[in-house]
């Protein structure tokens, strides 16, 4: 028999509007709080199976405070039986085909269809065949803005993988893409102004390829990963995905001293172009 924790939130809450901005925004004080006064899940269970203290519970509750912890997101979702596309991770271990709540039957047939189909393909022939995005089209001898914008695009493509597998299925996809793009970067000669563009996809490539390593519990080589899409960002001149790689690194800091170092030094490079998200982000972990 399948266990199921007393906090399990009812499949009816999950619907709610309130609650999925909630969510989706990461504040869990709404989330607690609309879990005790529409599904009388007391916050010293909650407290009890998320493993922090009752009187934490009852603070983020009031809008106090806020759970960034990557560690700490995953235990919530899965004592609270939050399906992970709801709080940006991968489907969680007891979901039964990873298919969002809130969908009606034809589309939850429809990703579960999707994702079997896929994962057969990908079983019997490898992940690259089973994958049309995946082709990678041939380097040309002199790279132009063209073969950039290419890149560009399928880079946006092989995002949408997200929708099928998780973290540990796409994190070589992405790392093979990113490691490609860095091969072409090396060997190949760039016509007028196309390099820093080459640079640019090469840190936001470094940027998917880290996440996926996060979301797939590689907190090391996701960080290895934002620096180098730092480092590419910042030869680049691209301020936004500077900005990203710095609120990636900061984001994932379990420690708050380090959170807070990552945040600083992100002061310098941080413009008025940058994201206002991204800003938000820096300046909360610094706070």
């Amino acid at each position: 028999m399948k266990y199921e924790p007393p906090t399990a939130l009812p499949l009816g809450l999950l619907t709610v509007e309130e609650m999925q901005r909630a969510l989706a925004e990461h504040d869990f004080g709404k989330v607690f709080e609309l879990a005790r006064s529409r599904a009388g899940i007391s916050y010293s269970r909650i407290a009890t199976e998320c493993d922090i203290k009752p009187e934490r519970v009852g603070t983020l509750a009031r809008g106090r405070g806020k759970i960034t912890s990557f560690v700490k997101i995953v235990q919530i979702a899965d004592a609270l039986r939050i399906p992970g596309h709801m709080v940006g991770l991968a489907p969680r271990p007891w979901e039964p085909s990873g298919s969002p709540a809130h969908m009606s039957s034809d589309e939850i047939g429809s990703i579960s269809v999707r994702r079997r189909t896929v994962l057969q393909a990908a079983t019997s022939t490898g992940l690259a065949a089973a994958l049309p995005a995946l082709h990678r089209p041939p380097t040309p001898k002199r790279v132009n803005a063209t073969y950039v914008n290419q890149l560009r695009a399928r880079t946006a493509r092989l995002r949408r993988l997200d929708d099928i597998l998780g973290g540990g299925d796409t994190y070589r996809v992405y790392l093979s893409e990113y490691q490609a793009t860095r091969a072409d970067l090396r060997n190949a000669s760039f016509t007028a102004g196309t390099r820093p563009l080459m640079l640019s996809v090469v840190a936001e490539q470094a940027q998917q390829a880290g996440w996926a390593a996060f979301d797939a519990g590689r907190a090391a080589e996701a960080s290895n990963l934002y620096e180098e899409s730092m480092a590419a960002a910042l030869e680049a001149g691209d301020s936004n995905l500077l900005g990203n790689s710095y609120s990636f690194l900061a984001y994932q800091a379990a420690d708050r001293n380090q959170a807070v170092e990552i945040a600083t030094r992100s002061c310098g490079t941080i413009t008025s172009d940058t994201p206002a998200g991204v800003r938000a982000l820096l300046h909360e972990r610094k706070a």
